[in-house]
């Protein structure tokens, strides 16, 4: 709303991203902006040329709306947490000015983004118009978010905010935790990573016919397992790992609850936060290898049915 204040505009963006799929379609209903959706990439980028393409279709014309926003979304969560490389950035920061639209950058996750790739938050933020920033996602404090921008942005910002019914009050409580959620961001965020990428490495030399790991789609704090085969699915596999059976106690000698979320039809979402230890990490890998184990003696044992047309005689 701060950015598109005629009715009639109109936004670009992932059709993956969280903006799109996941806020009740609050760009049309409350803001009266239309979206379009494009297909994001496997690491969570735009085909700059779909981008053109849709941006010039519509520039200038009488039948489209009006271009004047692209949204981006840094790290991309769907994408597992991606961290959108910079010289793409300054590639959508090109178009944006070519064309006369603004970019907002969805960085939830961003601080995860600077550390995945070596920066300060300034050097991929300067790409943009405005950016969102959440702090208790990988910053870890109980609540809260920011959104910046230029001064006059900012200004009609807490103008739309008061509209909204988004005012709050002794809001300082909630700042200090994330101010100090963000002074030791460096070491937090590097932790994260750090376990993410074990857990990621350890699954990988597992080599089970039942899940797997793409390791160079690792860059943050977000790990996606593939579901293989027809069982288990996605959610079955979650509900194996978050139960705690009297044989995993028998065998193991520890009760372990690992949550991951089904986030497909064929992939589970694993996320790390500062809560999570290099120590939580080793259990949790275990007893993924345990429950892979334990499902593929089952279906050895023809315990679950396959359905037609995967397998069998």
């Amino acid at each position: 709303m701060c950015h598109c204040q005629r009715r009639g505009a109109q936004l670009f963006l992932g059709q993956d991203t969280h903006l799109h799929l996941y806020e009740h379609g609050g760009a049309a209903q409350v803001a009266g902006v239309h979206s379009q959706a494009l297909p994001d990439l496997p690491n969570g980028t735009l085909d700059l040329e779909q981008l053109e393409l849709a941006i010039r279709e519509a520039h200038g014309s009488r039948y489209y709306p009006r271009p004047e926003l692209i949204c981006l979304e840094n790290t991309h969560s769907s994408a597992g947490g991606r961290a959108l490389p910079l010289t793409y950035l300054s590639q959508v920061r090109g178009l944006a000015d070519h064309y006369g639209l603004r970019v907002h950058m969805d960085g939830a996750r961003l601080m995860n983004a600077a550390v995945a790739q070596g920066v300060e938050p300034a050097q991929i933020a300067q790409h943009c118009d405005s950016v969102s920033l959440c702090f208790s996602k990988g910053l870890g404090a109980p609540a809260g978010a920011v959104l910046a921008g230029c001064r006059e942005f900012v200004s009609e910002a807490w103008r739309v905010r008061k509209l909204l019914g988004g005012g709050m009050r002794q809001a300082g409580v909630l700042a200090a935790a994330a101010r100090l959620g963000l002074q030791h961001a460096q070491v937090t965020l590097r932790r994260d990573h750090d376990n993410a990428r074990r857990f990621a490495e350890g699954i990988h030399v597992l080599d089970s016919p039942l899940c797997s790991i793409n390791l160079a789609a690792v860059e943050t704090n977000i790990v996606m397992v593939k579901v293989q085969g027809p069982w288990p699915s996605p959610a079955e596999l979650c509900d194996r790992l978050r139960a705690v059976s009297v044989e995993e106690a028998a065998e193991t000698g520890q009760a372990v609850s690992v949550l991951l979320l089904p986030w497909s039809a064929r992939t589970a979402r694993a996320v790390w936060h500062r809560d999570i230890s290099a120590h939580h990490t080793e259990l949790a890998r275990r007893k993924l290898e345990f429950v892979a184990r334990k499902c593929q003696e089952e279906l050895a044992l023809g315990l679950h049915p396959m359905p037609p047309g995967t397998g069998g005689a």
